[in-house]
């Protein structure tokens, strides 16, 4: 009676035929210290053109032959002068390169509590010597089969997880592939977006703030003449304060200062958002070149002003740096996306009795890179989201308030600038982005 595969079975037949599994040869690796029985079993699979027999006497050399050799079975001695058949079984199934390999024991004593040990060390099948030829190549075939099926399967497992993996690579890129165009076609909607404001706002603003020197010249002039006027015609005065009634000229001359005044901050502060405008998306700069990325920060921060104004607190701890070989417009995205996701963080944490603050520390290394730290005193992103943050379309924020593009673009933009972004967090108590970029990109290509 044929005893069962303890360490496999045989896949299902069907299984077999959809898989095409090859039928490969019979290698017996024999592990004996009788070169007599060695002989023997020779003889019993002299006729079988698919078996073939390396004899091994020496159980130290067992090892280093079935690694060699690859056997398909091995026949183990169970006692042998120098080594114990258990102890070498043992070895057997503790190396990755026989671990698998199906192990018939050979013993002359038939007694079940040997039997039992050679099973729970590992064995697969035992037989007494010296087996019948017949029952010895049935169950070598058997077992080789049994072992040859399993590799195909473990073959072919192993091939469908690495089609797999290749297939969520593909995945992936195709989603990254997805993000850059909508980033490439967000940017060039911006920069479109931008160069028609700054050149339909610039031009009446200009056209306005140019000409506060000459109204104010002229202003000046009237306020003399009626002053004049006043004087030399005292009469008049009286008859035009009548027409007037209680308006006071005095404070309508003074307030008229005060007009003329904040309407120049005014045009001053829109001269200066345009100014933004344009080094934010760096509409004439296109093209990689050395920029100072504090500059783009403070554009940055310019445009995000209104957002700031409600009790956020701005700390620049900025260390000098070098000029750094970028794409300025696509960086000063980064930074807003940053930023703009730590101020939606501290303004839904009304709970928060301290000073809502964001930090944005900066500094040179050693290795030629730049640091930029954005840190909030938020509410923290969760530990089980943290390694998702990056990917496209992953979002916490509620819909039509969230793409979930802004941090996986800011991911490609840093990567492609040959840097890294990362983040580090702990619930309740805000988020840190760290970006960390070459000062010369084009060196580390």
């Amino acid at each position: 009676m044929l005893l069962p595969n303890l360490n496999m079975q045989l896949a299902s037949p069907d299984l077999l035929e959809e898989l095409k599994l090859p039928t490969e040869d019979v290698k017996i690796l024999l592990v004996d210290d009788q070169a007599i029985f060695g002989e023997a079993i020779n003889r019993m699979i002299a006729k079988e053109t698919d078996i073939t027999c390396n004899y091994v006497s020496e159980p130290s050399q067992a090892l280093q032959s079935a690694i060699a050799l690859e056997p398909t079975v091995i026949l183990l001695d169970l006692i042998m002068p120098d080594m114990d058949g258990l102890m070498l079984l043992r070895w057997f199934r503790s190396h990755p390169s026989t671990q698998e390999v199906p192990i018939i024991m050979l013993s002359s004593k038939e007694e079940p509590i040997l039997k039992a040990e050679a099973f729970a060390a590992g064995a697969n099948d035992y037989l007494i010597k010296l087996p019948d030829a017949i029952e010895l190549i049935a169950r070598v075939r058997y077992h080789s089969k049994a072992y040859n099926n399993f590799k195909a399967l473990s073959t072919a497992t192993a091939t469908a997880k690495l089609q797999a993996q290749e297939l969520e690579n593909t995945l992936h890129k195709l989603q990254a592939t997805q993000v850059q165009l909508i980033q490439t076609e967000k940017m060039s909607s911006l920069g479109r977006m931008v160069a028609g404001l700054a050149h339909e706002i610039n031009n009446p603003v200009s056209f306005i703030h140019g000409n506060f020197n000459y109204l104010n010249e002229h202003i000046h002039t009237i306020l003399r003449l009626v002053e004049i006027y006043q004087k030399e015609y005292p009469e008049a005065e009286k008859l035009i304060q009548e027409k007037i009634g209680d308006v006071d000229l005095d404070f309508i001359v003074d307030d008229f200062q005060k007009i003329l005044s904040s309407m120049r901050v005014g045009t001053d502060r829109i001269k200066d958002i345009i100014l933004s405008l344009r080094n934010f998306s760096r509409l004439d700069q296109a093209d990689q070149k050395a920029v100072d990325i504090h500059e783009g920060i403070e554009s940055t921060l310019s445009l995000l002003n209104h957002r700031l104004k409600q009790e956020i607190e701005i700390v620049q701890e900025y260390s000098t740096l070098p000029l750094v070989e970028c794409y300025a417009a696509q960086l000063n995205q980064v930074f807003s996306n940053i930023i703009n996701n730590a101020i939606d963080s501290l303004l839904e944490n009304e709970k928060s009795e301290h000073q809502k603050q964001i930090i944005i520390k900066t500094e040179a290394t050693e290795s030629e890179t730049i640091k930029v730290r954005i840190i909030d005193n938020g509410s923290g992103i969760e530990p089980e989201i943290q390694n998702k943050i990056f990917d496209p379309f992953f979002t916490t924020k509620p819909v039509n308030k969230g793409t979930g593009l802004g941090l996986a673009i800011s991911y490609q933009i840093i990567e492609s600038h040959h840097g890294t972004i990362s983040v580090k967090s702990e619930l309740g108590k805000g988020a840190e982005f760290i970006i960390e970029i070459p000062v010369r990109v084009s060196n580390n290509r």
